[in-house]
């Protein structure tokens, strides 16, 4: 019985201390942040069999105008510069720490239709494109199988501050395995043994003049194959 008790109190203990990771890097949304207009989504629409590509997510349409996808260190540089002279409490390393731990959450509950878990980590817009795509699988009955394997590099490609919003893009290079399963059980996208190959840009956002620490996904790009 003791021992029992005893795997419940680590289990607890290390419940939190993943969460509250997650909360002080990327924070978690009280219902009070103000608007992001300073950036807007570009409306995207997901194609009516777009669940079929299992985890590719909704495009956004939408990258920061400042994005330097040439690899210039020194405009990236300085876009921290300017965000950590906004936002003393920012830091990259941190940042990162907590984008890759955000990454996998939100893979893993966009394949799982979970959408408690996605609602606080996206921006307003981007949810809503993500929930259309997860109606869809259930109204088809259709299953997705995911397995996160790890990343090959993960890293910023620009930040900055628009307005009153700061703004991060990170690219993540990712491995995972996915398949989608129709109503019969029958694999009709993906493959549930091989391991496939991803590269995901994702900007976040988060209000600098909130105490709120939140930062929430407010476009996506990528490549998967």
């Amino acid at each position: 019985m003791q021992d029992s008790q005893l795997l419940d109190v680590v289990l607890i203990v290390v419940a939190g201390v993943v969460l509250f990771r997650l909360y002080t890097v990327l924070g978690r949304r009280t219902g009070n942040e103000r608007t992001r207009d300073s950036f807007r989504i570009g409306g995207a629409q997901p194609a009516p069999n777009a669940s079929d590509k299992v985890l590719k997510l909704p495009d956004s349409g939408v990258a920061p105008a400042d994005q330097q996808r040439d690899g210039a260190g020194g405009a990236i540089a300085q876009g921290v510069s300017d965000l950590k002279l906004a936002d003393k409490a920012f830091d990259a390393d941190k940042f990162l720490a907590g984008a890759k731990s955000a990454y996998e959450i939100i893979l893993s509950a966009f394949a799982g239709g979970d959408r408690t878990t996605l609602r606080p980590l996206l921006g307003d817009d981007v949810y809503r494109v993500f929930d259309e795509v997860i109606r869809g699988r259930e109204q088809r009955k259709e299953k997705v199988t995911f397995t996160f394997v790890g990343f090959t590099d993960v890293r910023i490609l620009a930040a900055g501050v628009r307005g009153q919003s700061g703004e991060v893009t990170v690219s993540f290079a990712a491995q995972f395995i996915s398949a989608t399963q129709d109503a019969n059980g029958r694999v009709i996208d993906g493959d549930i043994k091989s391991v496939r190959d991803v590269t995901d840009i994702w900007t976040f956002a988060r209000d600098i003049r909130s105490r709120d620490p939140n930062w929430v996904l407010v476009a996506t790009t990528g490549d998967q194959s």
